[in-house]
């Protein structure tokens, strides 16, 4: 590469030489002033770090005079930056709702109609009661399997004299596990359904035969439905009729005498079978069941 440079246009104490005017001819015999030629030095434009490469040590030396000062250098205002800042993450909230909403949305299901037929079966599951000017909520629910341990039997005599039938048959086993609770709830639906059933005097036939001892009322249940009779039942109830009677029934009613009046003990009677009873009372609509009739095939025709 080569650089000339006019020397010869200035002089020796730096003015300028050119002449005043521009020359309006060109001589092609004179002299040109001469120019000097500059050599430049050899370049190595190769990658590696061999000598004389642009990337030696050499060449990568930084120079001593070059100072950066950091705080005279242009950056951005905070308000600025929080503006961006803040463009971006609203930039990123918009594509992350959208990508919610392109997902497929989980339907809620619907809440079933509480229908009137379904308010109706609910409140049979419940009864309210009033038993000794208390009142008293029975799980209708819970003793459905034993309803059928009380039943209506018909009338006797001249009047609305009801006889009412009681199963021991029926009762609840006493290792299941809500045994108490079953039997509280029993005991208030026999209550109650026999004030229901009386209107004047009536009987009580206790049908025990066919019953195992683990069904057996104990002596806690019996007094407590003694003691929870209304003194209008107590007095209308002309006849307690024990059928096919244990020596464990025959034992738990002499340990209650002492709970007992003594008007109440003479009220009861032992029959030994079904044609005994039926010579106490009509037979036309009392509800014997079958474990009761097969047992009742195998007891001596006796009389107490």
């Amino acid at each position: 590469m080569d650089i000339s440079f006019d020397e010869d246009m200035l002089g020796p104490d730096g003015a300028d030489n050119r002449p005043a005017e521009p020359p309006n001819s060109l001589d092609l015999n004179g002299a040109h002033p001469q120019r000097k030629k500059l050599s430049a030095p050899e370049i190595n434009l190769s990658l590696d770090q061999s000598e004389g490469s642009i990337l030696s040590d050499d060449n990568l030396d930084t120079p001593d005079d070059l100072d950066i000062n950091v705080d005279d250098l242009d950056t951005p205002d905070e308000a600025d930056s929080l503006d961006f800042t803040g463009h971006g993450n609203e930039l990123e909230w918009e594509e992350e709702q959208a990508t919610k909403e392109d997902e497929p949305k989980e339907e809620a299901e619907p809440i079933p109609e509480y229908t009137a037929e379904e308010e109706r079966q609910d409140a049979r599951l419940w009864r309210t009661v009033v038993i000794g000017e208390q009142e008293h909520r029975i799980d209708m629910k819970s003793i459905e399997p034993y309803q059928k341990v009380i039943s209506h039997g018909g009338y006797y005599g001249d009047g609305l004299n009801a006889i009412i039938v009681f199963a021991a048959c029926f009762l609840p086993d006493s290792s299941q596990a809500d045994y108490h609770y079953v039997m509280e709830n029993l005991f208030l639906f026999v209550i109650s359904t026999l004030e229901l059933m009386v209107a004047e005097d009536y009987m009580i036939v206790y049908l025990n035969g066919a019953t195992p001892r683990r069904k057996m009322p104990g002596l806690g249940w019996i007094k407590k439905c003694y003691q929870m009779i209304d003194r209008r039942l107590r007095k209308n109830l002309k006849s307690f009729i024990i059928v096919h009677p244990s020596w464990f029934i025959r034992t738990i009613l002499a340990i209650t005498r002492p709970f007992i009046s003594s008007k109440f003990s003479s009220k009861i009677k032992y029959v030994n079978s079904l044609a005994e009873l039926g010579e106490l009372i009509p037979m036309e609509y009392v509800h014997i069941p079958e474990s009761i009739i097969k047992v009742d095939k195998n007891v001596p025709q006796s009389k107490s």
